[in-house]
């Protein structure tokens, strides 16, 4: 039975079934069908790599261009395992991923900050590229099939909300987190894992804004402009990088990387260092007095601009040596993240006990799970992108390795 030919007596049939039209489910489905294995992936929306295509409205982070030691770091350890990570991405590394898109016509480069982007910071043509060469090799798209339940055997039965049945050797399911629902990454499927009795832990925001409550003569001088060059704590974590005043609270790459931090806290907060290239006593040393109050003056003398003279001014000054030492140090307590629908990506998901090194599900051999549905978190830089791709890659992989395909290693 191929493919082409998938219904029998009623009921799809395929060797290996693949749940979601991601970057994660694209790529497993990608290493499986270049293995010589029948894919058919379906999807609930009417196409295929929407979140892939919202990411690329900012030009497309792929990767990062930073040493592999730096790079595992931004992946939180995984519960009950080392050096998961480590070994994800020697299967499918940044240069690999970077090779994998010049291979379909695709050249990338590396900006300045590390991040790594198509040449024509657009994602529309690569995913073009994409979905035409799964086509040649045979892959069927099923749009429009949204999961309802699983059921696992020795051959898994798939039932959709269109009244769809589908059988499969093998089951990759990468339908997404949480975050940006309109896309199809709803975490919808949490209920059908949990009815199985599949560990899930909640689903949360990550990479996200985070609520305070700004006074309106900060927000009248600070909202929508952008704090640079920060140094920011939460914790021990300390993160450098920059924030934006919301209406709301706080934005940027700066508070996103310390999302895990955060909430780990029973209380949330952040403290900021304004000027993280200077001491207590240096800053001290540059004030001379002078006209307009000694707000006016610091802001003179550190160059502060008028956003952060406002968040500065909203408690009483004291002296020059407490300026100096709230500049360096200044908490913002944080009352919340921003709701899971805004969030760029989101936490929680399959625990990492609940899978093998393959990524199959200890309990339901031939089912794995791929991308954002695992519990795992980065910030974004092109890490949410490359661990979508590595662990894609994986279970494509491990799905070879149990049905005899053609070659276990990182197809093109």
């Amino acid at each position: 039975m191929t493919a082409k030919d998938p219904t029998v007596g009623g009921v799809m049939r395929t060797r290996v079934a693949v749940v979601g039209g991601g970057p994660a489910g694209l790529r497993a489905a990608e290493v499986v069908s270049a293995g010589g294995v029948a894919v058919m992936l379906f999807d609930g929306k009417p196409s295929v790599g929407r979140k892939f295509l919202v990411a690329g409205k900012g030009g497309l982070n792929l990767t990062h261009g930073e040493a592999m030691e730096r790079f595992v770091g931004r992946y939180p350890a995984v519960e009950g395992g080392d050096g998961v990570w480590r070994r994800l991405l020697a299967g499918f590394s940044p240069a690999d991923l970077r090779g994998w898109a010049a291979g379909l016509g695709v050249e990338t480069f590396e900006a300045t900050s590390g991040r790594v982007y198509p040449v024509a910071m657009k994602a529309a043509p690569l995913l073009r590229r994409w979905v035409g060469r799964l086509k040649e090799r045979g892959v069927v798209f099923e749009m429009r099939h949204r999961l309802r339940a699983l059921v696992p055997g020795a051959v898994k039965r798939l039932e959709f909300d269109n009244g769809r049945v589908v059988e499969a050797d093998a089951v990759i399911l990468a339908l997404g987190g949480g975050s940006w629902p309109q896309t199809g990454s709803d975490g919808e499927w949490v209920e059908v894992l949990s009815r199985l009795g599949v560990r899930v832990k909640p689903l949360v925001a990550s990479n996200c804004g985070w609520e305070h409550p700004w006074p309106p003569e900060v927000l009248a001088a600070a909202e929508g402009k952008p704090l640079k060059n920060l140094v920011v704590r939460a914790g021990e974590v300390r993160v450098a990088g920059e924030l934006m005043v919301t209406r709301y609270g706080l934005e940027g790459g700066a508070i996103y990387q310390l999302g895990a931090a955060l909430r780990a806290m029973s209380a949330p907060v952040i403290h900021i260092d304004f000027k993280p290239t200077f001491g207590v006593d240096e800053l001290v040393a540059k004030v001379s007095g002078g006209r307009g109050g000694l707000l006016a003056a610091v802001a003179r003398a550190w160059k502060l601009p008028p956003a952060v003279v406002a968040i500065l001014g909203r408690e009483p000054l004291g002296d020059v040596v407490e300026l100096a030492r709230r500049v360096k140090a200044f908490a913002v307590p944080l009352a919340r993240p921003r709701p899971i629908d805004e969030a760029i990506s989101s936490a929680g998901g399959v625990a990492w006990r609940e899978l093998d090194e393959g990524l199959m599900l200890r309990g339901f051999p031939g089912v794995f799970v791929a991308g954002e549905m695992i519990d795992w978190d980065a910030p974004t830089g092109g890490y949410l992108m490359q661990g979508c791709f590595a662990t894609g890659t994986r279970a494509g992989e491990a799905v070879l390795r149990r049905l005899g395909g053609e070659g276990s290693g990182v197809p093109g």
